[in-house]
C-alpha cells in the first residue's frame, strides 16, 4: 500500500478508502489510486483484514437445490444483498439431507463466514448453538429452525394454500384434491393444513383418496394423481403442493380427454405459455432472499440485542386459466 500511495501521491489512508469503497474521497483521487493500483499490480490481502476485523466479509446459504427456480432465485438475491455490503457469498445444497446440512453448515463456520442464511432440511438445529455463541449470526428462511429460536423469513403457505382453494370452490368445484409433499416438511405441512381449513370452511368433506403426502418423484405424484381420479368419487381439480408436483401434474392430466382444473403451489418457468397457462400461488422468492440477508447484515452490524424477527411474507394467487376449469 505504500508504494500505490508514493506512485499516486496520497496517503496511506487515502488508498485504504479508495480500496475498501468508503467514502470521502474524489472521483479523480479515486482514478489515480486505481491506476496506481493497476500499475503495480496490487491485490488487497484478505488474511491482514481479518486479523484486523475480525470478519472475513463472507457468507454461506444452504439450501435445499440450487437446480430449483425457487430457491435459484432466493440465491440470487441473498447474494445482491451480500454484494452490496462487500461480502462474497458461498452456497451449498443439502438435497433434503439432515447429514449434509450439517456438514455444509460447519463447513462454512470452519472457513470463518461471518454469517448463515440457511434453508433447513434437519428437525433439529442445536448443533449450531456453539457457532451462533461465537458470533456467527444466523438467519433461517422457508422453514423455521428446529429446536433453536432464531431469525426467520418465511412464506404464509397456509394462506396461499387457502386462497388456491377457495378459488377452485368459487369456479364449483366440490371434490378438490391434495397432493403434497413429505408430510415431514414444514413448507407441506402448512400447506396441508390451509387445504384443510380451506375444504372444512367451505363444509366440505375431505376423503382420504383425495389427498396424498409423500416424496414429488413423478412416478409417486402420477401413482397419487391415477388414484384420484380413478375412485368411485374422482376429483375435480387438483391442488398441487409444489412446482414439482404441478409439473407432473400437468403431464398427467394433458393427456386425458376430460379437463381438470388445476392450481399448483409455487410458480414456475413457462407456467403462462401452457394450454391451458397454469394457475398457481407464487412465492416471493426474491422477497424472501432480501429480507433473509438484510436480517443477517443488521444483525452483523450489532443489532444482537433484539428479539428473534419472524417475517411472514404473504402468497399471491395468480389465475391464468387451469384453475378456472368449471367441473366436468
Amino acid at each position: 500500500m505504500k508504494d500505490v500511495a508514493a506512485r499516486a501521491g496520497v496517503g496511506l489512508k487515502t488508498v485504504s478508502r479508495v480500496v475498501n469503497e468508503e467514502a470521502g474521497v474524489t472521483p479523480d483521487t479515486v482514478a489515480r489510486v486505481q491506476a496506481a493500483i493497476d500499475a503495480l499490480g496490487f491485490r488487497r490481502n484478505d488474511s491482514a483484514r481479518l486479523l484486523r476485523t475480525k470478519r472475513t466479509a463472507s457468507i454461506g446459504l444452504v439450501l435445499e437445490d440450487l437446480a430449483d427456480p425457487f430457491y435459484a432465485a432466493l440465491s440470487r438475491a441473498v447474494e445482491d444483498v451480500a454484494r452490496t455490503h462487500g461480502a462474497l457469498l458461498f452456497t451449498g445444497s443439502s438435497a433434503e439431507d439432515p447429514r449434509r446440512e450439517q456438514e455444509l453448515v460447519l463447513a462454512f463456520c470452519a472457513r470463518r463466514v461471518d454469517g448463515l442464511v440457511v434453508v433447513p432440511a434437519s428437525d433439529d438445529h442445536r448443533y449450531l448453538s456453539p457457532e451462533i455463541d461465537a458470533g456467527v449470526a444466523t438467519v433461517f428462511v422457508d422453514r423455521p429452525a428446529g429446536k433453536l429460536d432464531v431469525d426467520v423469513v418465511l412464506t404464509d403457505n397456509a394462506g396461499g394454500t387457502r386462497d388456491g382453494i377457495a378459488h377452485l370452490i368459487a369456479h364449483g368445484h366440490r371434490r378438490i384434491g391434495f397432493i403434497g409433499d413429505l408430510p415431514g416438511i414444514h413448507t407441506a405441512g402448512e400447506r396441508l393444513r390451509g387445504y384443510q381449513e380451506a375444504m372444512a370452511a367451505a363444509g366440505l368433506p375431505i376423503r382420504p383418496d383425495w389427498c396424498s403426502m409423500g416424496p414429488t418423484t413423478p412416478e409417486r405424484v402420477r401413482g397419487a394423481l391415477a388414484a384420484m381420479l380413478a375412485g368411485p368419487e374422482p376429483v375435480t381439480a387438483l391442488f398441487a403442493g409444489n412446482n414439482r408436483v404441478t409439473v407432473t401434474a400437468v403431464r398427467v392430466l394433458s393427456a386425458r380427454p376430460k379437463p381438470i382444473a388445476l392450481v399448483g403451489f409455487d410458480d414456475f418457468e413457462l407456467a403462462d405459455l401452457l394450454d391451458p397457462a397454469v394457475t398457481v400461488v407464487a412465492q416471493d422468492a426474491p422477497g424472501m432472499g432480501r429480507s433473509a440477508a438484510q436480517l443477517l447484515f443488521r444483525r452483523l452490524d450489532g443489532i444482537t440485542s433484539e428479539e428473534p424477527h419472524r417475517v411472514e411474507l404473504p402468497a399471491r394467487l395468480i389465475p391464468r386459466g387451469s384453475g378456472e376449469i368449471p367441473p366436468s
